[in-house]
């Protein structure tokens, strides 16, 4: 069945329109035109590229972690889709190498069975730096190991991210680990400039939350921050939610790295999409959320009540960006990071119908994945 949607304004990845009509036709965009014989359906507010979050610790009142079932995974993406997510990894912070065996199979299964918005997995961790740990358990950080590794070159997990400390984890396992189709990303790091160049020149090609849990930029040591503006090619996740990086330090990395390299991520928690008393335990630690913040009861930050629509509209209203960049930044540049920029990021003839609907004040109305209504208002 083809259905036509025509919005009040729409942004295709490029520019803005308005009118436009997007037909679409089992799952992918067909027409940026009327198609006869569709059902047309008018939505007030602006169509956008669906959004794409690689770092997803949870949502809807569940924990990766805590429960790493193909159930978990669906709860999770279900309560980021009201946000506009219509792509995401579920992400296993540091944990044992039986709960980590476990995510995979939940995630390869999750795959296998076409969950709705799962692309893959993202592990950040267990192979990190103590003194940039965060709120990952020192217990279980730890040097790489056959068993890791073995479940790291896992073939049926879709898209695989992993966040080691480059001064933890050699060039030779970082090839490796390329080699076997990981994107390796670099964190909780208190690597020097020559190590983490060094990381780069073997393969990693990310930085995750850039500026938290990382050796700073300074005069005479750049530090794992200072290698990651400076390079090129890498790409650079960003929480753009007032507590994990100051604004100006936002703009400063956005300025300096190259249009397309600095992405939009939440590093989302089980409140999402919850109440906003909602307090939670990990691994034995109770975090509790203030308003917009959580912080766990030893006082460090402890990933987000972020949603991607609301990084999105963060990164207009705090950083000043044009809505268009910050769109960009929550769809077309993670799908670069990813690899797969050919067929979701944009609103293009031939490429997968993932469309979200905003608002004047950049909430979420509806989100469609595969052509297919997930969420509406």
């Amino acid at each position: 069945m083809k259905t036509t949607l025509i919005a009040e304004r729409l942004f295709d990845g490029e520019q803005f329109h308005h009118n436009v009509p997007v037909t679409v036709e089992d799952g992918q965009v067909l027409a940026l035109d009327t198609v006869a014989g569709s059902a047309e359906v008018k939505l007030q507010g602006t169509l956008v590229p669906g959004f794409i979050d690689v770092q997803v610790n949870g949502g809807g009142g569940v924990l990766f972690n805590d429960t790493p079932t193909v159930a978990a995974i669906e709860a999770i993406g279900a309560a980021h889709a009201r946000f506009g997510t219509t792509g995401y990894l579920p992400t296993l912070i540091t944990d044992g190498v039986e709960t980590m065996a476990r995510a995979a199979d939940a995630a390869a299964a999750a795959i296998a069975k076409g969950s709705t918005g799962v692309l893959g997995v993202h592990f950040e961790g267990p192979h990190l730096s103590v003194p940039k740990k965060g709120v990952h358990p020192e217990s279980h950080i730890r040097r790489i190991g056959d068993r890791e590794l073995e479940i790291f070159a896992r073939q049926d997990l879709g898209l695989k991210v992993v966040t080691l400390a480059p001064e933890n984890v050699s060039p030779e396992v970082i090839r490796a680990l390329v080699e076997v189709g990981v994107k390796v990303c670099l964190g909780h790091s208190n690597a020097d400039y020559a190590t983490t160049v060094a990381a780069l020149e073997a393969g990693a090609i990310g930085f995750t939350h850039l500026y938290n849990a990382m050796s700073a930029l300074t005069s005479r040591e750049p530090g794992v921050v200072g290698a990651a503006i400076d390079s090129d090619d890498a790409w650079c996740g960003l929480i753009v939610d007032g507590h994990h990086v100051h604004s100006a330090a936002a703009r400063i990395a956005i300025k300096a790295k190259p249009r397309g390299k600095v992405m939009l991520v939440t590093d989302a928690m089980p409140p999402v999409g919850m109440d906003e008393n909602a307090s939670f335990d990990l691994f034995g630690i109770q975090v509790v959320r203030q308003g917009d913040k959580l912080n766990a009861m030893t006082g460090e930050l402890a990933g987000c009540v972020l949603d991607m629509a609301g990084a999105v509209q963060n990164t207009v209203d705090m950083l000043g960006l044009p809505q268009a960049e910050a769109i960009r930044m929550a769809s077309l540049y993670p799908a670069a990071f990813l690899g797969i920029d050919n067929r979701v990021g944009t609103l293009a003839v031939g490429k997968q119908a993932d469309m979200v609907l905003l608002d004047d004040n950049g909430r979420c109305r509806g989100t469609w994945i595969g052509g297919k209504q997930v969420f509406g208002l």
